[in-house]
């Protein structure tokens, strides 16, 4: 009789499995554009063809991902409650102990590269609070969706595809094993797969640019993604503004600025009011957006900006600035 029960149990367990099984969607690679992204694969960058197709046969098409990626945060929420989803006194206190832990290692870092400790703590905290949450789905199943199932950006994950295939071999990865974000970001930086290409580093000297594990080569990656796009060591990111009665323009509306196309000086004439030791001609541009008391100005300087290339949403950029100095204070408060 027990053995009877467990045949049944078995046979059950199997019929689940298959069940489940079934209702998953994976990659056609006769699939007409699969089977032309696999051509290029093999023509312009010698992939196997066979090794290649098995890979991207395990890749797995989820509706989840179109879900998420189609409904961004920024584009429902307002800054009030932007910001109370990343500079929190639980992120603020988990940021001051990454801080004060690795501290030698950032020291370093800002004294290499010239980009602060705590735009780099900012950045890592809203990215993935640090590690704790780096996403749970496999980069091969976000990718692969996004460009062969989600036509409007369709030909940017694709390219992201193809830097993830090269990027698998160089760092002599298993494709179907590192998991990211819904949109194919990885590790404790949230690199797109062009981004580890062209920024990540090796801080630790030890020959590989592992930033799922090693917080020298994170913190690195993300100092040297600034330095790269043009960080300006010292220089003021950010100054809150009001507007005098020079003012003489409609009201500015909240709206995703990710460009200066203003001056320190062209801006005071016109009426707002903030404080810098920029440069007259220093870029400047004037940011606006509803907070917890209601209207709120801001003027972004050029390594704000800077912060955008990150990510582009100018409330990101705040928040990750605003984390990093709210860190920067209660590390300066343990020292005293």
């Amino acid at each position: 009789m027990k053995n009877r029960l467990l045949a049944v149990v078995a046979v059950f367990a199997v019929s689940i499995s298959c069940s489940q099984a079934a209702d998953k969607t994976f990659v056609d690679v006769t699939r007409p554009d699969v089977a032309a992204f696999i051509d290029e694969m093999v023509t312009e960058h010698a992939f196997s063809r066979e090794a290649l197709a098995e890979v991207l046969g395990k890749a797995e098409l989820k509706p989840s991902i179109i879900e998420k990626i189609s409904t961004p945060a920024e584009k429902k929420l307002t800054w009030a409650e932007y910001r109370k989803i990343f500079v929190t006194n639980e992120r603020i206190a988990a940021g001051t102990s990454f801080w004060l832990e690795n501290r030698d290692m950032l020291e370093r870092i800002e004294k290499e590269s010239g980009v602060s400790i705590e735009m780099i703590v900012g950045i890592i905290g809203v990215e993935t609070y640090y590690g704790r949450i780096t996403g749970k789905d496999r980069v091969i199943d976000a990718l692969a969706t996004l460009a062969f199932d989600y036509p409007p950006r369709a030909q940017f994950f694709r390219k992201e595809l193809v830097q993830f295939l090269i990027l698998a071999r160089e760092e002599e990865l298993d494709a179907t094993v590192p998991v990211g974000s819904y949109a194919g970001a990885m590790g404790r930086p949230q690199f797109m797969p062009s981004s580890f290409r062209a920024y990540a580093v090796d801080a630790t000297g030890d020959g590989k640019r592992d930033i799922w594990n090693n917080w020298a080569d994170v913190a690195g990656s993300v100092a040297n993604y600034f330095v790269k796009h043009g960080w300006r060591s010292g220089e003021e990111v950010v100054s809150q503004a009001t507007l005098s009665s020079r003012w003489n323009k409609p009201l500015p509306q909240p709206r995703n600025t990710l460009k200066a196309a203003s001056t320190v000086e062209s801006l005071s004439k016109q009426g707002v009011v903030f404080a810098t030791d920029l440069c007259a001609d220093s870029k400047g541009e004037l940011l606006t957006y509803e907070g917890v008391g209601g209207t709120e100005h801001w003027v972004g300087f050029h390594n704000f900006f800077v912060i955008t290339r990150y990510n582009r949403s100018a409330m990101y950029a705040l928040a990750a600035h605003q984390l990093g100095q709210e860190i920067a204070q209660e590390v300066a408060a343990d020292a005293g």
